[in-house]
């Protein structure tokens, strides 16, 4: 019943404010002085009840067209029994630590500059693989493969000439072609010592990691520049997430990103933005985000999904509770509470919603008092929405006279 008492009564008084602002010429009009706030078209020029049901009649206050200025015209005035009846309920506007968790999902992938491949700068055939198979993971300086290669040979016999020869300029020139060709210095000083040749030579992995693909056999004729292994180091990896277009200006790089995997939501990987795409999915309106994430134990696997929740703060700004503010789409208002117990609809204009809050960006000041958000229950919404419309309707036909 409080409910009905309260729609009835607020369109009431808005429509009352919409006819208020008609004006036919220059012509006066007297307004009539009592009416129903359950029935707004019943009137009358006297104190009394409502015939329909029994409420008494409402006073109004006359006045004649173009007398009061704007402000006066946007004011409703609600006694305070009427105000405690409907449950209207005042706050005050303040500034609020705004923050906001901007949830989002994601895939796991490769972290791109953790991806190596490994090949020869010589021609060769593959005599024995250490790495024989895919997923195996292999510890920097482990030896992969062992490979024969006459060119190889060659240059290695070239330098133990020079190394005999004692001309160190000529020591240098050969060794500098040994190392062109990735051999490293404890394999030149073996060559040394030992004063022979191997007809293989070991191929070790630069990096840490796992093998994500082989290219090789044993016995295969290989040639310069072709890859042999692709290897990804996974100690760190990359969650690519899409943040929709209004939740951009919230974020930036450096933000903290919490990494969870649907099948295991108790278990909180840390990130971080590392790099926002330059560009904007047409189809979704949705950012690409990179996010970088510590994987020690190998738990994150790329292609998997992963959910992605980014806690940002917008520090202290002025903001108003979600639910105190009428949409109408174009525009929004807020009721402002005067001192003398009159409403005033105030346009503002807001910014970023924050959970239950929005930011005010225009309209409010710091310790004004508006109406909460039990003015606006839920299924009087459309009729609050329609009042406000009629009531924007009468402003431009009066501006136009």
């Amino acid at each position: 019943m409080v409910k009905k008492i309260f729609i009835f009564v607020l369109l009431s008084l808005f429509l009352i404010f919409s006819l208020s602002c008609f004006k036919e010429g220059k012509k006066e009009e007297k307004k009539a002085k009592y009416f129903c706030p359950m029935h707004p078209t019943y009137t009358s020029d006297k104190e009394g009840d409502c015939p329909i049901c029994g409420m008494k009649l409402v006073p109004v206050e006359e006045e004649k067209v173009g007398a009061k200025d704007e402000k006066e015209k946007s004011t409703i005035f609600l006694s305070p029994e009427m105000v405690q009846k409907i449950g209207v309920k005042k706050e005050a506007v303040e500034k609020r630590n705004l923050e906001k968790v901007v949830k989002t999902v994601g895939k796991v992938e490769f972290k791109e500059p953790n991806l190596y491949f490994i090949n020869t700068k010589y021609d060769g055939w593959i005599e024995k693989l250490y790495a024989d198979r895919v997923g195996k993971f292999v510890e920097k300086g482990e030896v992969l493969l062992e490979i024969y290669s006459p060119e190889l040979f060659l240059a290695e016999q070239e330098y133990l000439i020079a190394f005999k020869t004692g001309d160190k300029s000529i020591i240098d020139s050969a060794k500098k072609r040994l190392k062109l060709w990735d051999l490293k210095d404890e394999q030149i000083k073996d060559l040394e010592e030992k004063g022979e040749i191997k007809k293989t030579l070991k191929i070790y992995s630069p990096y840490s990691g796992f093998i994500i693909e082989k290219n090789v056999i044993e016995g295969q004729k290989i040639g310069q520049g072709e890859n042999l292994y692709k290897i990804a180091d996974l100690s760190e990896v990359w969650v690519i997430g899409d943040v929709y277009e209004y939740d951009l200006p919230l974020i930036k790089v450096g933000d903290e990103v919490d990494v969870k995997l649907p099948f295991s939501p108790k278990e909180n990987f840390k990130g971080k933005i590392d790099f926002i795409y330059p560009y904007i999915n047409q189809e979704t309106r949705t950012n690409k985000i990179r996010v970088e994430v510590k994987n020690k134990d190998f738990k994150l696997k790329p292609e998997m999904y992963a959910n992605l929740e980014i806690k940002v703060s917008y520090g202290e700004k002025i903001a108003v509770k979600k639910s105190s503010v009428i949409d109408l789409g174009s525009k929004k208002y807020v009721f402002v509470v005067k001192e003398d117990g009159h409403l005033e609809p105030r346009q503002v204009e807001v910014g970023s919603c924050f959970e239950d809050f929005y930011e005010v960006l225009e309209g409010l000041e710091v310790g004004e008092i508006i109406a909460a958000s039990s003015l606006f229950l839920i299924d009087s919404e459309a009729s609050l929405k329609e009042a406000l419309e009629k009531m924007e309707s009468p402003h431009k036909a009066h501006k136009g006279h």
